[in-house]
């Protein structure tokens, strides 16, 4: 006899705020089942889990549990009052004998269990719920970000476990690589509706540009329907008035269809321009060695970072990745050793603390208190690339309504606040683009686009970050720190891997850094890195885009009379013409080498 399901919810109905958040929604999670739970931020995903949980009541529908399935649910932020150490609060449901539990799941996560509650980090308290969570070992475990503030490491270690459990999990990150590899089906939230797809998160982005493509033609054949009707209405309804009133209301029917569509949201319009160049060497360093207290960071190490390189910074929490960071931007002098910063050097920071934006200030503040984007006489504007523009439009661009401009900042949730920074350092020119851990928090589709701009950044990178797909589709290098010990490799994270040596400790789980190298065949055989194939493989849609751009400009200069009417115009068109047409022949001689590279490898 077929088992009931672990959890079943239907016709779960949720108003916030009068706001509907589902509506009718009905999911099943079976004995056995792997989830990856995805969505843009704000979708709902953590107020599903929630209702999962028993946390949060829903409107109207039903949440059913199996009789004797226990369903564990990993705060985000838990209630650790009446505990003095984190230890104390990891074992509080166990019987004394399981209390192992949690010091085996501590060792792997990074977790001191003796840390006094009171001056733990938020980042502590997570793991701390985790480990509680994974000690309990629930048969549903409902996990919510649980590599946040977790480094490659601990992120390995859970991945392993999660791989061996027998427990069925439901999963919310934005970590690429971690979700490929446990995930075997997926619940998309996309507008308050729930869809599931019997295939793990590999597949999740073909099936979902697949139901957009076939809802943009239902919408273009919708509109296509009512520009018919409507005009027929204009041309032939007096003349048919009593007769055809029928087909105005269905006219009138067909609005009202288009109307109640919900329209997807959009990526953030976030965009960096590289200013002016910089000398061709950024950073040189030499025989940097620096220790903190008895801890050596690092060791006679020297670098050296030329104009375009994407320089990442891998290894454990604690292992000095930030402390290197500061040491090569010039921020922090080294112990022993020299470092030479290069010319016209115009820095953009994005620190993992977000120090820069003050919790009770408001959105709208944050944007204007900027002494180098403030418009003199000017509240309402902030000034974007020496363009200004009204707040409230420059935050729309970064998905924020209208609502949160007057909002504090401490009221934003981490995607948020990732947003808000990015919009603070894109208003900004610069050509060395410095980022500690940039991906904690983003949705999926905040972090292609922040790919695509640091991708096609026309300046210098310097980026932190544990996420192992976000350092593979960016890094063209990759410093990885361990025990003072700092080491160069070529290319991103699974370059890295690849290239380290037989006896050399890894970061990461081995299983999958063996279907990282299955999944880009065309990489190896090409002799190319993985930044490079996937430099190869954008460069001719870029070239479209450039030629496409350039004609429509062409166009729009062909006036005769445009210069003396709209000079402002023609000089703006004439700048981007130019500029177009040096972008267009960069790109072109970037593809010939590039594809001459891979044509020589394969001959080889």
């Amino acid at each position: 006899m077929a088992r009931a399901p672990y959890l079943q919810l239907s016709d779960i109905s949720l108003t916030f705020g009068g706001d509907p958040v589902f509506s009718g929604l009905d999911v099943v999670v079976q004995e056995g089942d792997r989830v990856a739970l995805v969505g843009r931020n704000g979708s709902g995903k953590s107020t599903l889990m929630k209702v999962m949980a028993g946390l949060v009541e829903a409107d109207s529908g039903s949440v059913v549990t199996a009789p004797g399935i226990v369903a564990g649910y990993m705060e985000q932020h838990p209630d650790l009052s009446g505990f003095s150490t984190l230890g104390d609060f990891a074992i509080s449901a166990l019987e004394p004998s399981e209390t192992y539990r949690v010091e085996a799941a501590a060792e792997g996560l990074k977790l001191n269990l003796s840390a006094d509650v009171t001056t733990a980090s938020g980042g502590e308290r997570r793991r701390a719920a985790l480990a509680k969570l994974l000690a309990e070992a629930p048969e549903l475990m409902l996990l919510d970000e649980p590599t946040n503030h977790l480094d490659i490491d601990a992120i390995g270690w859970l991945e392993r476990h999660l791989r061996e459990t027998r427990a069925a999990y439901v999963l919310i990150s934005h970590d690429r690589a971690f979700l490929r590899a446990l995930t075997k089906a997926t619940l998309w939230i996309d507008r308050g509706e729930v869809r599931r797809q019997d295939k793990g998160f590999e597949a999740f982005e073909d099936w979902r540009d697949k139901i957009w493509a076939e809802e943009d033609l239902a919408r273009h054949k919708l509109n296509r329907k009512i520009k018919a009707e409507a005009r027929w209405a204009v041309e032939g309804i007096s003349a048919r008035r009593k007769r055809n009133m029928g087909r105005v209301r269905a006219l009138q029917d067909l609005r009202k269809e288009r109307a109640s569509q919900i329209q997807r949201q959009g990526a953030a319009a976030m965009e960096m321009s590289a200013g002016p160049k910089s000398g061709r060497q950024v950073i040189v360093a030499e025989g940097i060695s620096h220790r903190f207290d008895d801890k050596e960071i690092v060791r006679d190490f020297s670098l050296k970072v030329a104009r375009g390189d994407r320089v990442a910074l891998v290894g454990p929490n604690g292992s000095g990745k930030t402390t290197l960071l500061n040491i090569l931007i010039g921020q922090l002098e080294p112990d022993a050793g020299k470092v030479r910063l290069g010319s016209n050097l115009i820095p953009a920071v994005f620190d993992q603390n977000r120090t820069a934006l003050k919790p009770d200030e408001t959105l709208w503040d944050a944007l204007t208190d900027d002494p180098e984007t403030r418009v003199r006489g000017h509240a309402d504007h902030v000034m974007v690339r020496g363009t200004p523009k009204h707040v409230v439009g420059y935050l729309k661009e970064f998905l924020f309504d209208e609502r949160q401009a007057r909002a504090p900042v401490r009221s934003l949730s981490g995607g948020e606040k990732a947003r808000l920074l990015l919009a603070r350092i894109m208003a900004k020119e610069s050509n060395l683009l410095i980022l500690d851990e940039p991906t904690n928090d983003l949705d999926i589709e905040t972090l292609d686009l922040l790919q695509e701009i640091v991708s096609d950044f026309d300046g210098t990178v310097l980026l932190v970050s544990h996420d192992r797909d976000f350092l593979d589709r960016v890094a063209t290098t990759t410093i990885a720190l361990r025990d003072g010990k700092a080491t160069i490799y070529a290319g991103g994270w699974s370059d890295f891997q690849a290239q380290k040596g037989e006896g050399e400790e890894t970061f990461a789980p081995t299983s999958k850094l063996k279907k990282s190298k299955q999944e880009k065949p065309k990489t190896a055989a090409r002799g190319l890195s993985f930044a490079q194939a996937h430099r190869l493989d954008k460069l001719p849609s870029e070239i479209d885009r450039l030629t496409a751009e350039i004609a429509k400009l062409e166009e729009f200069l062909s006036d005769p009379e445009l210069f003396t009417k709209e000079p402002k115009k023609f000089q703006k068109a004439s700048d981007g013409l130019v500029e177009r047409q040096e972008k267009l022949a960069a790109a072109e001689e970037e593809w010939l080498e590039l594809a001459e590279l891979a044509e020589g490898m394969g001959d080889a």
